[in-house]
């Protein structure tokens, strides 16, 4: 079996070792690109008012990243993380493991357990919502889609958890922010990336999905592909049904855990 590896670098990357160490020939196809801003400004302005917000939620490891990496050093002055009395929310593993890195206390950190049938927004939600009064003020860290010609373009999957997450802290009375610590979008493909992916559309490569936004670029990527031969595993509910209204001709859903993956994909076999 080959496994498609589509993750954002350099996660993909890191999964990809992991599968070939564990016997499978994997290789790597970033669908998503991410950078930072231009201009930090947003960023930084919310750092300064951080003291402010009862909670601050990451959607992705990234967000957690750049929003850090734009923090002006007039933060530091204001007291340490340990200092403040806000929440750090983080939606899965891979973001608390971020948050943590960067010197977030544990005690002020929530975030679903490992043992967790999900990793999303509404599985985040019930560990938080009790924590949630009115007049609270929540501060929502997030990416910004953006299309090839520079426009901003709206996300799905990541859009769909944070808009719901909004939506229930809004009915709790709680006031809720937005601001954008990253761009996200379509990788630009070469002659050899694009035969790769026509390839595994139809050789019984495994390709693994972690974002509905992913499929999106690559169905822009290769339009008109026919996906009906190719197998997928995806990580979320949404997920699995973007897969599927993409075409693909198998598709398994599982929890995104490493073990969980590799024993869903193993299960092909």
């Amino acid at each position: 079996m080959r496994l498609i590896v589509t993750r954002v670098q350099p996660q993909a990357q890191h999964w990809a070792d992991r599968f070939e160490s564990s016997g499978h020939e994997a290789l790597v196809l970033p669908l998503i690109e991410v950078r930072g801003l231009a201009d930090p400004a947003t960023v930084q302005a919310a750092w300064l008012t951080l003291f402010r917000y009862k909670a601050v939620m990451f959607v992705s490891r990234h967000a957690v990243d750049y929003f850090f990496q734009a923090r002006p050093a007039s933060a530091l002055d204001a007291g340490s993380l340990a200092a403040t009395a806000t929440r750090w929310w983080a939606t899965g593993p891979g973001t608390a493991h971020a948050l943590l890195d960067h010197g977030v206390a544990p005690a002020r950190l929530d975030t679903p357990p490992e043992q967790a049938g999900q990793f999303d927004s509404e599985t985040l939600w019930q560990q938080v919502q009790a924590q949630v009064q009115p007049g609270d003020r929540v501060l929502i860290v997030r990416g910004d889609s953006v299309a090839p010609d520079g426009s901003s373009v709206v996300d799905n999957d990541q859009g769909v958890g944070r808009e719901w997450l909004a939506e229930h802290l809004r009915q709790c009375g709680a006031q809720v922010d937005f601001v954008v610590a990253y761009q996200r979008g379509a990788p630009i493909w070469m002659s050899a990336q694009r035969g790769l992916a026509q390839s595994a559309a139809a050789d019984g490569s495994i390709w693994l999905f972690s974002s509905a936004e992913a499929l999106g670029h690559l169905q822009s990527l290769l339009p008109g592909q026919d996906w009906s031969a190719a197998r997928a595993v995806a990580t979320h509910p949404r997920i699995a049904a973007a897969a599927r209204g993409l075409g693909f001709g198998v598709v398994a859903q599982t929890r995104p855990t490493w073990e969980e993956v590799l024993a869903s994909v193993e299960s092909f076999a």
